[in-house]
């Protein structure tokens, strides 16, 4: 295992095939390791210059000796002082979300690539960041302090955490680390995302915390919830919590009973005598629904908000099927007139295979589904047009009418 990662030094050189290049030239930023040409020897972590097969410099990246993933472009120009590359980064990521971030104090500071801050992670909820480390180059020592100190003295928050997922850190060869506090005493707090309160606990939970990724389809939707509602694989309760200013009744399902808890007291924050408690029920959603339409329930708003069905492009065809059947139990059970919220974080499922799904299990259910809204991931998580893989989140709200 690697034990230490060198200093950036663009003074390195790794040269890339033909392909790789293309890649690079049509707006990608990313270099596999098959297309790797010359490079043995280069340190873990460290700032090269990329040339094709002809020694033209085509920019400086990020390298890891074991990702296949081996190159992340970071600029098309040498890179003389990488520190202060960085700080620039992470000042403009912060400008852009002052432009467009709006009704919270909790969103994506930065977004990887999206940010051109490649493998880092930054949330913010209210007086906490949240960060995530995912590669051999951001977890260099200088790069940590770089982005810490930065973080700290344009955002000045109470307490820095960062959230660690072991199995990343495997796989980019990193010693292991645990999620806890880098900066700070302050470990939990709440904040407010269009009016409603959350609570957050630094530690717990999901990733680097909430699904901020999904709030503006959680304003979305309750323009349009209405009557008895259904919020499937409801986590802590951002989409029951939003319908339930809207509708009659509110029930939430989750297998996660630590998950419901945390919703539970989400609820509480925001209790409110004049609307309607929120039922939380533990249970697998796939089962439950099976024997909700068999016994004849009815609502008049479901959302569906499951986790990844695809990890990677060879679980695409499973994924879609599982879409399928849970979208086909939500639509025989809503009533003529329902909405449907229905949404997908697999990025290996595409806005077309997913609406694609979505018209097939319609008719299947023999009836027709009214598009009122296709969306996708809040604006504080940008997506390039030329990365893809920025573009992950789909959510669809339609209209049901003729369902049977």
């Amino acid at each position: 295992m690697v034990r230490r990662h060198a200093a950036p030094d663009s003074a390195l050189k790794v040269s890339i095939t033909p392909r790789g290049a293309s890649r690079l030239k049509d707006g990608h930023v990313w270099v596999y390791r098959s297309d790797i040409v010359s490079g043995d020897g280069v340190p873990a972590g460290s700032l090269v210059n990329v040339v094709d097969h002809r020694g033209q410099l085509l920019g400086s990246a990020l390298y890891s000796s074991s990702s296949q993933i081996a190159l992340r472009l970071i600029s098309h120009d040498p890179v003389a002082d990488f520190p202060a590359l960085l700080r620039q980064r992470i000042a403009e990521a912060i400008a852009f979300r002052e432009t467009i971030v709006r009704d919270t104090n909790a969103y994506r500071v930065i977004f990887s690539e999206a940010d051109f801050l490649p493998g880092l992670i930054v949330d913010r909820y209210n007086d906490i960041l949240s960060m995530q480390i995912l590669t051999q180059a951001m977890d260099a020592e200088i790069v940590r302090e770089t982005v810490i100190s930065e973080l700290t003295e344009r955002l000045h928050p109470t307490s820095i955490v960062e959230r660690v997922d072991p199995r990343v850190r495997q796989l980019e060869d990193l010693p292991p680390r645990v999620s806890g506090l880098v900066q700070g005493e302050k470990a939990s707090t709440t904040f407010t995302m269009n009016r409603i309160q959350f609570h957050f606990d630094a530690l717990e939970g999901q990733k680097t915390g909430a699904f901020l990724d999904q709030r503006e389809n959680y304003a979305a939707a309750a323009q349009y919830a209405h009557g008895e509602a259904l919020d499937v694989f409801c986590y802590q309760g951002g989409f029951a919590l939003h319908l339930s200013p809207s509708c009659s009744h509110v029930t939430g399902i989750d297998s996660s009973r630590p998950a419901l808890e945390v919703a539970d007291q989400n609820a509480a924050l925001n209790r409110n005598p004049n609307l309607p408690d929120i039922e939380w029920i533990e249970a697998n959603a796939f089962d439950l629904l099976k024997d909700y339409a068999a016994s004849g329930q009815h609502y008049d708003t479901i959302v569906l908000d499951p986790p990844a069905f695809a990890k990677s492009k060879r679980d695409l065809d499973a994924a879609l099927r599982g879409y399928k059947e849970l979208n086909l139990r939500a639509l025989k059970m809503l009533r003529p007139g329902g909405v449907l919220v229905t949404c997908s974080c697999s990025y290996h499922v595409n806005h077309a295979d997913f609406l694609e799904m979505l018209a097939d299990a319609a008719r299947d259910a023999r009836g027709t589904l009214r598009l009122a809204e296709v969306r996708g991931q809040a604006k504080d998580h940008p997506i390039l047009l030329n990365i893809p893989e920025t573009a992950y989140l789909k959510c669809v709200v339609a209209i049901a009418s003729d369902l049977n």
